[in-house]
């Protein structure tokens, strides 16, 4: 089945193909500057730390929906074990085997593709079996720490979670950044509130993942016109869910990872962090999320943390 029409005419006003150059392989990473790190550190005013990231656990979010997608599994391979002879320092060692999408994550751009292309126009079969992504790796996005912006949707609305099939659209992002009482800008990294995650927290998994509140496949466009850096929140789809046009699936995914190399995050757990912000009314903060390393991999765990 092809895309429809209307996709792919969203796709080519929101395409950065080439934009930072024909070798970029970090797409809107590229909009986060010295100059837009020194104004995020500026945001930081008492020095609270706020933890967004889920537990890593083997009931964790994961229910089955996506093959593969494994919760953590953890396993000790050494407990208290005298490996320089008797009397000497003990130690504990421990493997775990899990999706690296399976809690709070970041999606690499080679996470999706359409078309038989990735960003920037390389091709999807330079993602293998054995090495992975051969482009833009989730290893290739070194450093993600910026100015954070949280749009709390859900807090906007007047709500404490939105419904279960709500696309969360410009005119909501709109009404959010208003509540915010600053502008998101260049080089921000979103972070969108729907308060779907309470549904997880509250043990019903199967309800967390469907019906699910999400970015509406207009959204792709506010954030393309604000130059944001990255976008995350707190669902396990990321968009709305079931998908607001019949039979298209992930569209937002593919205008954020395939046409504009914008990374996206899910399952981050913005309930303190919400509560935090109303208390101060502020809703700018440094934003510290760096991706574990791992090359070739199409996503990786995260285990941000907001400095207001």
């Amino acid at each position: 089945m092809t895309l429809p029409v209307e996709f792919h005419d969203i796709a080519k006003r929101v395409n950065n193909w080439g934009r930072w150059g024909a070798d970029d392989e970090i797409g809107t990473l590229n909009l986060v500057t010295d100059d837009v790190v020194r104004a995020a550190v500026a945001e930081v005013r008492t020095g609270r730390r706020v933890p967004l990231a889920l537990p890593l656990r083997e009931d964790g979010v994961q229910s089955g929906l996506i093959p593969g997608r494994v919760n953590p599994l953890h396993a000790m391979v050494q407990i208290n074990q005298e490996i320089f002879g008797p009397g000497t320092v003990a130690c504990s060692d421990d493997v775990v085997t899990m999706g690296l999408q399976a809690g709070t994550h970041w999606d690499a751009l080679t996470h999706v593709s359409h078309s038989g292309k990735l960003y920037n126009g390389r091709p999807a079969a330079t993602v293998t079996a054995h090495g992975g992504a051969e482009f833009s790796g989730i290893d290739k996005a070194r450093h993600v720490v910026s100015r954070g912006v949280l749009l709390d949707v859900a807090r906007a609305r007047g709500v404490d979670r939105l419904t279960g099939g709500h696309a969360v659209t410009p005119e909501d992002l709109e009404a959010a950044e208003d509540l915010a009482g600053t502008r998101v800008r260049a080089g921000d990294i979103v972070l969108v509130r729907t308060g779907q995650v309470q549904v997880y927290l509250a043990g019903d998994k199967q309800g967390y993942g469907f019906p699910s509140p999400g970015l509406s496949v207009r959204a792709p466009e506010w954030f393309h016109a604000r130059d944001v850096a990255a976008v995350a929140n707190d669902t396990l789809t990321f968009e709305v869910f079931p998908p607001e046009i019949d039979d298209l699936w992930l569209p937002v995914h593919a205008l954020h990872l395939v046409e504009m190399g914008m990374l996206q995050g899910q399952n981050w757990n913005l309930e303190e962090l919400s509560t935090a912000c109303g208390e101060t009314g502020r809703y700018a903060f440094l934003l510290s999320a760096m991706p574990e390393p791992f090359v070739g991999g199409t996503g990786t765990p995260v285990a941000p943390v907001a400095v207001l």
